[in-house]
């Protein structure tokens, strides 16, 4: 083979559209990964817990125990204790 041939060949390989697909595919999902990362590392606010907030919301008042009248469900068998 000599190097016009396989000059020749490179070209129809590099210019086949399978490789031209194939590289634009990959050149795009890195793109998407790049600008997601770099979304994530800027703004990091998005993502922060509500005990960072600035604001305190007042605790909602808890629940009472609610009262049985039946035998079966005592305080004693549902492991409460008495105050």
């Amino acid at each position: 083979m000599s190097s016009k041939e396989l000059i020749a060949l490179l070209l129809r390989v590099i210019t086949s559209w399978q490789v031209i697909v194939v590289t634009v595919v990959v050149f795009l999902y890195f793109f998407l990964v790049s600008y997601v990362a770099k979304l994530y590392r800027r703004s990091p606010l998005r993502f922060s817990s509500p005990a960072k907030s600035k604001k305190q919301k007042p605790s909602p008042p808890e629940p009472k125990a609610a009262e049985f009248d039946n035998e079966e469900n005592t305080d004693d068998e549902l492991g409460l204790e008495e105050e």
